[in-house]
């Protein structure tokens, strides 16, 4: 598992490179309907790379992480959206919400897995 400092790193090089990709074929993400789907699924990406940089900023400046954190997330993945097509910004919701449960499940096992480990010691 990565630390604290590398996986910030990785994930605000990831969204720099998402986010710039992004605005670079806006004009072919918008040009079908099939594409604005994936601009949607894009800008979700967007959500989830900007959400792992800030809880990962916080944990390293000692902060906990919360609601507000995956607030700020969503806002700027849906501003990100909303420079394709208005379509998109539906889109990312739905996919950032489904990311979002996905992550909070992946979380909640890693979670019992180490304290079941502390609790055998």
């Amino acid at each position: 598992m990565a630390g604290s400092g590398s996986s910030m790193l990785c994930s605000f090089l990831s969204f720099t490179v998402i986010l710039s990709l992004q605005e670079m074929y806006r004009g072919n993400l918008a040009s079908s309907e099939l594409l604005t789907i994936v601009g949607g699924f894009i800008s979700s990406l967007i959500f989830l790379t900007l959400l792992t940089f800030i809880g990962n900023f916080q944990e390293t400046c000692g902060m906990k992480t919360g609601w507000g954190a995956v607030l700020l997330a969503e806002l700027v993945a849906l501003i990100a959206a909303g420079t394709v097509h208005r379509v998109c910004i539906s889109t990312c919701f739905l996919f950032s919400a489904a990311l979002l449960y996905e992550v909070n499940k992946l979380s909640g096992m890693t979670l019992a897995k180490s304290e079941s480990k502390t609790k055998r010691h």
